[in-house]
């Protein structure tokens, strides 16, 4: 749909009036290599995608906030007077939590408004849909109130609206390349100081192919809860080792092995050292990225599924068929799992005259091995969080 197409949409949802309609989009992520690092203290690599969630915003008269998706059932009216009184368990919680925090910040709502969420993303799939609301919402009405926008400050309110109102203990990855995002550019982004650089992501004849495997991801959190735990165990064996160690992903890979021995498990030298090279993977993706060595990336790209199948364990059974069927195409420059884990997307770097026979054929291979249908998107590299404008 167009931009007028979109608008008369947003009409035939709500009583029309003659204020204008304004319009937001953020993005989608996808994480290009440096997985369950955000919690260890190193470095990711994600980048903003050119498909996400759309906010058509227009104030109204009675001092209410008006919640719809085109992606959800649940509607929700709320007076400025009751934000964040009570939570639902529906999506309009990652919005609302978010306005919240705007409070806290003296970026207080002072009209009411009708809010309709359109969301490209699917959800589930690890793309990183709430992020999206949240700092679609944020930049929104920052920008509405005239607040001075901050989009560094606006991805650390949407994670604090994500862990302390939503009550999802998520990392600063998602909301920082969301709203940070450049065009062609991933985001090198240290996760402990969130010092960042972009990246130029110049793939030539190549396309990003994000495969969804369809699988919900239902043993995620309980596993990722545990992966966080034997990683605080491990780090804690090794500092009495290594004075002012505080990460993980503080050790390169040459003092790690000096190390191992120090762990008293198999389990806990397996996570750590997953934790330690893949961090050191993602300082030689920006290397490899910064010649233009495409091949050297998706090698890298191999190395960091590989590890988090044998080391890290997060993978299953559906993600690492995807990835075994991506890597038989000729064509194929690498493939891995991103995201969590246990279900959700793979992400592959694909020259561009393989990308038709790569969705057909791992598309059947994968149904014939999981009984699974996936989904494919071939994704440009897009800009953060932004205001459309008519022309768009």
């Amino acid at each position: 749909m167009n931009m007028q197409e979109l608008k008369q949409k947003f009409n035939s949802e709500f009583s029309v009036n003659d204020k204008e309609i304004l319009a937001y989009q953020a993005p989608g992520r996808v994480n290009l290599i440096g997985e369950h690092i955000d919690y260890n203290g190193g470095y990711v690599l994600p980048a903003a995608l050119e498909f996400g969630t759309t906010l058509f915003m227009r104030e109204r008269g009675d001092g209410k906030l008006v919640f719809k998706s085109a992606n959800f059932p649940y509607t929700a009216e709320i007076a400025l007077g009751e934000i964040g009184a009570a939570k639902t368990g529906e999506w309009v919680d990652y919005p609302i939590g978010v306005l919240v925090e705007l409070a806290k910040m003296d970026c207080r709502v002072s009209k009411g408004y009708d809010l309709y969420f359109i969301g490209e993303i699917p959800n589930g799939a690890g793309l990183s849909s709430s992020a999206s609301i949240e700092v679609v919402t944020a930049y929104a009405f920052i920008s509405v109130e005239g607040k001075d926008i901050n989009t560094v400050e606006i991805a650390k309110l949407s994670q604090r609206a994500e862990n302390q109102y939503v009550g999802v203990n998520s990392g600063i990855m998602d909301q920082f390349a969301v709203a940070n995002g450049a065009k062609d550019h991933a985001i090198l982004l240290m996760c402990d100081t969130l010092e960042y650089k972009k990246v130029p992501f110049a793939i030539g004849s190549c396309k990003l192919v994000i495969g969804n495997t369809n699988k919900r991801r239902g043993l995620v959190d309980s596993k990722y809860n545990e992966r966080r735990s034997e990683c605080d165990e491990a780090l804690h064996q090794l500092q009495p080792h290594v004075p002012g160690l505080e990460y993980l992903a503080q050790l390169t890979p040459e003092q790690f092995a000096g190390l191992e021995d120090k762990l008293n498990s198999d389990v806990l030298r397996r996570r750590a050292k997953h934790v330690v090279e893949e961090n050191a993977r993602v300082l030689a993706s920006v290397e490899a990225l910064q010649t233009n060595d495409l091949a050297e990336f998706g090698k890298l790209m191999n190395k960091s599924h590989d590890s988090l199948r044998d080391l890290y364990e997060v993978t299953g059974t559906e993600l690492d068929t995807m990835v075994e069927e991506a890597r038989k195409i000729e064509g194929t420059l690498g493939s891995r799992m991103t995201g969590a884990g246990f279900g959700g997307c793979t992400v592959s770097l694909v020259h561009e005259d393989a990308v038709a026979s790569f969705v057909h054929n791992v598309g059947e291979a994968y149904k014939q091995r999981t009984g699974l249908e996936a989904e494919f998107y071939v994704c440009e590299v897009g800009d953060g969080v932004h205001q459309l404008k008519e022309e768009a």
